[in-house]
C-alpha cells in the first residue's frame, strides 16, 4: 500500500488483511482477527508496553495475510528451528513493499518475538467476540444481514491494524491509533448492535447508553491496571472528532473496514468459474492436469 497517502492502490492489500476475519484453523476457535484481538488485550492487561504490543499484533497480522496461522510458535513446533523467522520475514516483505519504510522496519523487528503470549483477558474481550455487527441498517428500513457476520472483536482488531498503516498518512502516533482501534467499540460489550437505525431511535439517550457501557469496560481495566485504563481513555478521547492526526488516522481505518467488510460479501457473490479456473488456477498444473480438464469438460464445468 502506498506510503504517501490513501489511494485506490491501497485497497487490494487492505482487502487481503480484512480476510483475517474469515481465516480459521485447528489451532483454536475463532478467526485469526478475533484471536489477535484477545492476544493484544492479554498482553496489554499484564503490563506489556503498548508500543511493543502494537508491533507484535500488527506485524503478526501482516504476516498472517499470507501465512495464516503459520506463526513463529507453530513453525518452530513443525521443526523449522532457526528458519522460522526468515519465513515470517519473507511473508512480511512480500506484502509490505509499498509500506512506509520506517514503519515497516519498526513492525518487522517484532517478528523475532512472534505473537504475544496468551494471558488473562478482560471480560469485554469475550463479549465483543460474541457480539455480531449489525449489518447494513438505515432508519425506517429493514436490516440487510450478510452472513457470516463479523463480530466486534474482529472489527476492532482490523481498525487497529488499518489505523497503524494509516498513521503515516496523517503524521499520527501509531501506538495511540492502535489503542483507539482496539477499544473503540467497548460499549458494544454490553450494548447489542442495532446499527444506525437503532442509534436514531435512541435519540438523545444514545450518548448516555454508550458512555455507561464504555465506562464499565474502563472500570474493569482500572481495577486491574489503572495506568492502562488511563492510557486507553486518552487514546479514545480525540476520536469523537477528526481534529487530531490520531483521530484522522483512526477514522480512515474505521470507515474503510466498515465498507470493505460489506464489499467482500458482494465481491464473493460476483466471482465466476472463469476467474476460479482461469485466473486462480483452481485445477492447477500437475501430472494429471490434462485428465482433470477432461473431467471438467465432460461435466460441463469448463
Amino acid at each position: 500500500m502506498p506510503s504517501v497517502g490513501l489511494t485506490p492502490a491501497a485497497l487490494p492489500f487492505l482487502r487481503e488483511l480484512g480476510d483475517l476475519k474469515r481465516i480459521h484453523s485447528a489451532e483454536a476457535p475463532g478467526s485469526i482477527a478475533e484471536r489477535l484481538f484477545a492476544l493484544g488485550w492479554g498482553a496489554l492487561l499484564r503490563g506489556d508496553q503498548p508500543a511493543a504490543v502494537m508491533k507484535q499484533i500488527v506485524g503478526a497480522a501482516l504476516v498472517s495475510a499470507r501465512l495464516g496461522d503459520l506463526d513463529l510458535a507453530r513453525l518452530t513446533r513443525l521443526g523449522l528451528g532457526p528458519d522460522a523467522v526468515p519465513v515470517l520475514q519473507r511473508a512480511f516483505d512480500e506484502v509490505t513493499g509499498d509500506l512506509d519504510p520506517a514503519l515497516a522496519q519498526r513492525l518487522r523487528e517484532a517478528l523475532v518475538h512472534g505473537r504475544p503470549a496468551p494471558g488473562a483477558v478482560p471480560s469485554f474481550v469475550g463479549k465483543l467476540a460474541r457480539q455480531p455487527r449489525a449489518g447494513v441498517t438505515s432508519p425506517g428500513q429493514p436490516r440487510i444481514l450478510l452472513q457470516p457476520a463479523e463480530n466486534h472483536a474482529e472489527h476492532c482488531l482490523m481498525v487497529a491494524v488499518y489505523g497503524v498503516l494509516a498513521s503515516v498518512w496523517h503524521g499520527a502516533d501509531p501506538v495511540a491509533v492502535f489503542l483507539a482501534g482496539m477499544a473503540h467499540h467497548f460499549h458494544n460489550a454490553d450494548m447489542p448492535d442495532s446499527g444506525y437505525s437503532g442509534e436514531m431511535l435512541l435519540g438523545d439517550r444514545l450518548d448516555t447508553a454508550i458512555e455507561t457501557a464504555r465506562a464499565a469496560c474502563l472500570d474493569e481495566l482500572a481495577a486491574a491496571n489503572p495506568v492502562l485504563a488511563t492510557t486507553i481513555a486518552d487514546a479514545l478521547a480525540p476520536i469523537a472528532g477528526d481534529t487530531t492526526p490520531e483521530a484522522r488516522a483512526f477514522h480512515v481505518a474505521d470507515v474503510l473496514d466498515r465498507v470493505l467488510e460489506i464489499e467482500q460479501h458482494l465481491r464473493a457473490a460476483a466471482v465466476t468459474m472463469d476467474v476460479v479456473l482461469g485466473a486462480y488456477g483452481l485445477v492447477h498444473d500437475g501430472p494429471v492436469k490434462a485428465f482433470h480438464d477432461r473431467i471438467l469438460a465432460d461435466a460441463g464445468l469448463a
